[in-house]
């Protein structure tokens, strides 16, 4: 039951009740003492100032005097208001002009405005809140006196109870909330005013908060703004201080999120630390051992040595005193037997035999008296201080610390391209956090015999897990491993890995090399006794060869030392020759310059007979004498050994090829073409596996024969040729002959070459035979 309820019932049982007598109430025996209520309209007109006595003078009584009146002037306001409409606005705004509100709350009052209109008047100043309260009380007791004035009597039998326990409640609260109420008036003492405060307190928890207070971080009441205590702090609506407060907790929500994860990761490194520290344990706890171990067994060994060389001296010191021992012994022997004969010559009575047996015992006597006695000893029975060196033992237990011996490295397989010929670039890593002070690389060449042993090892001290090796041979396998090393002593080797290094640049044959107009046969040759696994041919076209500006291809993985390579007619190309191996490329070769003008071959000095003779250009051979074409000269199994002549190598390209050869008018001579197998102990032109024409000079003119199997047409040539062209046309199965001066065609062969033919030339008399070769097809060839 409220406070206002008891009020209202009390009034109605008094005697201040209109109608009643005035004489002051009679508590009840279960009312509580001091507490007395009045009517309520006490509290809405001047006659409930009579019931405070006035002070004659000082502070107090002041107070209480303008209290009385602002009580006064707030009850007539608002029955004026309540008579005439009221006017919340204008109320407002006349209460913030009376406080002294500025400008500058306009904003706030809006603010406000919104919840000042959903709670209507209970928004009013305290005193004029008051009085309409205690009106409507007075209404409500005036309406309901009827059915009180019939149930009185029970009233007055059930109420004293109910009304005790209300009013210790009531009291209870008033007092504590006394102390802390903005709007308390110091020296009101009475009953009545304690009770007004009560009413209040009651009726303001009653209300909920509207705003909150950025300032103390609470939710407030709207009037609390306009005139309590936070009249001064900044406010804000609920629902935007809800979400601010909203946002502010997910930041820090996700601010302990993130610190969750650091702790949540911090706890796993110091379970992965916890796992290290036990591995660190064992290790070290294993180092420990094997040290102290090693430092037993050479305390062990130090003792054992040191036992063995204290029995050693003892033995000598015995051996010493037995032998001084033994020969006392002898000493007194003889000394004694010298005493014995002595004592039987003195009993000796006959003085001849005395005579005779004294001169003998004196001269005995006299020699073993002058050897001298050792009386001193040969040893002496101290031992001597060995002193034991503990410098190994010391070395031992200054190495046991903290930091173990690492593990093995691994070592890497030999990279693409990181060796040279003379050079390799070895690698490797060492998967632990060992300590590590330096590597020692050891490594020797592989060898496929069987005293590989015997190889002589080689070893380097480095810092990196990187080496690179030099002066080593080309093209050549090496087995390298290696260990790691720290004050603590040095790790396992590492397994063997085997490198090699790159090859030696090849060698081009430059007399060896075929060309024509469309294509080139190059031949080199390796200087490296091992195998390789492929070479590389790059091409370069020499476009403007004073400018020096160049196009490069490459052919790759070529598996001999020969390749045929495909050019473009009328050329110029710098040819040159790389190596592979696993280990890398080599250095590119010399290169050889080489023309697509025409047919390029060279003179094939292994089928040369013994007589003849190539000069230095390669391209002009000779013949001096004639005389004993079978002479005793050295013959290669290859080589002619009757007709003087020799093959130019082998032209291995289709289509046509042209040369020539310039010879004196009073040379006899061969020249023609010829299978590889054609017989070497004959005549050019005398099988089926040669053509040829030939030469000789007869008393009455020059003859030429073009001869195939020994048989030759009947031509006759009025002008001898001094320079002789010939033309193979594989294509058309011809091979012809021309005197090239005049242009003049001489004689063609129709054969079906079954195989590709060599240049053949021979010398049926001294004399001297100049090849041509690269020279362009002449266009009148086919006029002819």
């Amino acid at each position: 039951m409220s406070s206002r309820s008891v009020r209202a019932r009390e009034y109605e049982n008094s005697d201040q009740a209109p109608g009643r007598s005035a004489s002051p109430p009679v508590p009840n025996s279960s009312e509580t003492e001091g507490l007395i209520f009045y009517h309520m309209d006490l509290y809405g007109s001047n006659e409930r100032f009579d019931i405070f006595p006035e002070e004659p003078s000082g502070q107090g009584s002041r107070f209480l005097g303008n209290t009385r009146r602002e009580s006064a002037l707030s009850s007539e306001k608002f029955q004026n208001s309540q008579e005439a409409g009221y006017d919340l606005e204008k109320e407002v705004a006349e209460l913030a002009k009376m406080y002294g509100l500025d400008d500058d709350r306009e904003k706030e009052l809006e603010l406000l405005g919104g919840h000042l209109e959903t709670v209507g008047s209970k928004w009013l100043p305290a005193h004029t809140q008051k009085a309409g309260l205690q009106d409507s009380v007075y209404n409500r007791s005036k309406s309901s006196s009827s059915v009180k004035d019939q149930s009185q009597s029970t009233e007055h039998q059930g109420l004293p109870d109910e009304v005790s326990q209300d009013e210790d409640q009531c009291k209870a609260r008033a007092e504590d909330e006394a102390d802390s109420h903005t709007w308390s008036r110091e020296g009101l003492s009475s009953s009545g005013v304690s009770d007004e405060r009560s009413s209040q307190t009651v009726c303001e928890e009653e209300e909920t908060a509207d705003v909150f207070c950025c300032t103390c971080k609470i939710p407030i009441r709207a009037f609390d703004k306009l005139f309590g205590e936070h009249k001064d702090h900044e406010v804000a609506q609920l629902s935007s201080a809800v979400e601010s407060e909203k946002e502010e907790i997910h930041r820090n929500m996700c601010k302990l999120e993130e610190q969750i994860a650091q702790v949540e990761n911090f706890a796993s490194h110091l379970e992965e630390i916890f796992i290290t520290v036990e591995e660190n344990f064992g290790r070290q706890e294993q180092n420990f051992e094997v040290h102290y171990n090693d430092a037993v067994q050479v305390l062990a060994q130090k003792y054992e040595e040191q036992l063995e060389a204290l029995g050693e001296e003892k033995r000598l010191k015995l051996e010493a005193l037995y032998e001084q021992l033994v020969s006392c012994g002898e000493h007194l022997d003889t000394c004694k037997d010298l005493m014995d004969t002595t004592h039987k010559l003195y009993q000796e009575n006959d003085k001849v035999s005395f005579l005779k047996a004294a001169v003998t015992m004196v001269d005995r006597l006299e020699e073993f008296l002058k050897k001298e006695v050792n009386l001193k000893l040969s040893t002496q029975p101290d031992f001597e201080e060995r002193a034991i060196d503990f410098s190994e033992v010391e070395q031992l237990m200054n190495s046991i610390n903290t930091i173990p011996a690492p593990c093995a490295p691994v070592i890497n397989p030999q990279a693409p391209n990181a060796a040279t010929s003379t050079s390799l670039r070895v690698c490797w890593g060492l998967f632990s956090d060992d300590i590590v002070e330096c590597y020692q690389l050891c490594y020797k060449p592989v060898s496929n015999e069987r005293h590989s042993d015997e190889q002589a090892e080689h070893m380097l001290k480095v810092k990196e897990t990187y080496c690179t090796i030099s002066n080593l041979l080309p093209n050549t396998q090496y087995e390298f491993w290696v260990s790691a090393l720290n004050a603590s002593g040095i790790s396992p080797p590492s397994e063997r890995a085997v490198y090699v290094t790159a090859p030696s640049p090849p060698i081009i044959k430059s007399k060896k090399i075929r060309s024509c107009e469309n294509a080139a046969l190059v031949c080199w040759e390796s200087r490296d006794v091992n195998p390789v696994d492929s070479y590389t041919v790059e091409l370069s076209k020499l476009t403007d060869e004073e400018n020096g500006n160049v196009i490069t291809e490459s052919i790759v993985g070529i598996p001999n030392c020969e390749a045929l390579i495909h050019l473009q007619p009328a050329q110029s190309y710098h040819i040159c020759v790389k190596a592979l191996n696993l280990g890398g490329s080599s250095e590119r070769s010399e290169p050889v310059l080489i023309h697509t003008t025409g047919t390029y071959f060279c003179l094939n000095e292994d089928t040369a007979h013994p007589l003849l003779a190539i000069l230095d250009d390669g391209f002009t051979i000779a013949c001096d004498e004639l005389e004993n074409p079978e002479c005793d000269l050295p013959v290669y199994d290859n080589s002619f050994t009757r007709c003087i002549g020799i093959l130019g190598s082998l032209i291995p390209f289709p289509g046509k090829h042209y040369w020539e050869v310039e010879a004196e008018e009073d040379t006899e001579y061969r020249i023609g073409v010829a299978f590889e197998n054609t017989p070497r102990h004959g005549y050019l032109g005398a099988n089926n596996s040669s053509w040829c024409m030939r030469h000789i000079i007869t008393p009455s003119r020059h003859k030429y024969e073009f001869l195939h199997s020994g048989m030759t047409p009947d031509i006759r040539i009025t002008v001898p040729p001094t320079k002789i062209g010939i033309l193979l046309d594989y294509e058309s199965y011809r091979l012809s002959f021309y005197n090239a001066d005049i242009a003049q065609h001489l004689y063609t062969f129709k054969s079906r070459f079954q195989h590709y033919v060599h240049p053949c030339f021979a010398l049926e008399t001294p004399g001297i035979l100049k090849v041509h070769t690269g020279i362009t097809v002449p266009p009148w060839t086919a006029l002819l």
